[in-house]
């Protein structure tokens, strides 16, 4: 395993043989260790996680014609769907493919050609969300009477934690929801179906007009805003992740803001509390849509109601079905896995008015034989606002 000495080779741009590897934008995490003939050795940066997790994500610029191979050599870091690739500079991202990608004795490697077209090509683990990415989609949105993006608080590094409301803002809500994306600052698909959720409560039709007039969310669309910005894994950072930090003191500004300020906001009216996730990079419930079952009864018939209600819409983006849901008790849902500390939705099922706090985990690259994308993501977040009507009333 390469070890933090190497990164500090990415604090100016690595070139060699025509091939220069940058990390100098929001979201960057890569190791170069060496370059041999048209080969670049290169590693995920792990930083402050404990063991092993599988983010990356780079730039390289290269000549016209010019063949580079990446080869990774800690682990296998590529998903099901190859590499994602953005040629402009990260405005859009596209799956690469698995063509080009082999196993190798200590991990995996690709292989990509420069084409003249795009000499600077960033790559990534998977489709990468960005705060530049999020103020995009909010100044999109037509100011007015339902939409109000305001600050949690700021973060250890000094940027502000963006809270989004959206719906009934006038105090007269019957219904608050809490939604929020990002405890482990990798994840990134998951905040691409949180803005299509976002987007369609702001949108048009029957369902969103009912939101505006009875409900209210709350959105923290980023919640360890300095992961995401660095490029962080934030899965198992220590001393201890944020998506473990709603158990005793909470050690970070944002979770201890979010536990300051819900239950005031709610008022008694929170129902629904959803956070969005991303799993392990393949295999089994990895490529699959599920939410994380609790161990409560009450609200395990809740989170049940709800897959019901979801999986019965019509011509969903993705594939999902309650089926897919993953008890309590079963594969890595056990009670072993939050000695570290409680979750947010362990946390929120404690807050007056709350019938449901459930976690959605959203592959990285593929539900079942789907393959995801930003845009089909986001339609899946969309998706979401009828079932969740529905089941408000």
């Amino acid at each position: 395993m390469l070890n933090g000495l190497l990164s500090l080779l990415l604090l100016a741009p690595f070139s060699g043989a025509g091939i220069e590897i940058h990390a100098d934008y929001p979201g960057a995490n890569i190791a170069v260790a060496r370059h041999e003939d048209d080969t670049v050795y290169l590693s995920q940066e792990l930083r402050d996680t404990s063991g092993w997790w599988f983010y990356w994500n780079f730039g390289a610029d290269g000549a016209p014609g010019e063949t580079v191979t990446f080869r990774f050599t800690d682990g296998n870091v590529i998903g099901t769907r190859g590499p994602a690739i953005s040629t402009d500079a990260g405005a859009t991202w596209r799956w690469l493919g698995t063509d080009t990608v082999e196993k190798t004795e200590d991990g995996v490697l690709f292989r990509y050609t420069f084409d003249g077209t795009a000499p600077s090509v960033r790559f990534a683990f998977a489709p990468p969300y960005q705060a530049a990415d999020l103020d995009r989609f909010l100044a999109r949105q037509a100011a007015g009477a339902h939409l109000a993006v305001e600050t949690l608080c700021e973060s250890e590094k000094g940027r502000p934690v963006p809270r989004v409301r959206i719906g009934r803002l006038d105090g007269g809500a019957e219904h608050r929801l809490l939604l929020t994306a990002r405890h482990h600052s990798c994840e990134s698909m998951a905040s691409y179906v949180l803005e299509g959720l976002m987007a369609a409560l702001l949108g048009d039709g029957e369902d969103a007009a009912w939101f505006r007039a009875n409900a209210e969310a709350l959105v923290i669309p980023m919640v360890d805003m300095d992961g995401v910005e660095d490029g962080d894994q934030g899965k198992n950072r220590i001393p201890r992740d944020h998506g473990r930090d709603y158990q005793g003191d909470s050690i970070y500004k944002s979770t201890r803001a979010i536990r300051e300020t819900a239950p005031g906001w709610s008022e008694g009216r929170l129902r629904l509390v959803m956070d969005f996730h991303c799993p392990h990079i393949r295999g089994g419930d990895n490529e699959r849509i599920y939410q994380v079952g609790r161990s409560d009864p009450a609200h395990w018939a809740e989170q049940q109601r709800f897959a019901g209600l979801l999986a019965g819409q019509p011509n969903l983006p993705l594939p999902y079905a309650a089926s897919n849901d993953l008890p309590f008790g079963e594969s890595w849902n056990q009670p072993s896995n939050y000695t570290a500390g409680a979750g947010i939705f362990q946390w929120a099922a404690g807050l007056d008015g709350v019938r449901c706090a459930t976690a959605f985990e959203i592959p990285y690259a593929n539900a079942g034989e789907a393959t995801i994308t930003p845009d089909n993501a986001r339609a899946f977040g969309a998706a979401m606002i009828p079932a969740i009507r529905a089941w408000l009333e």
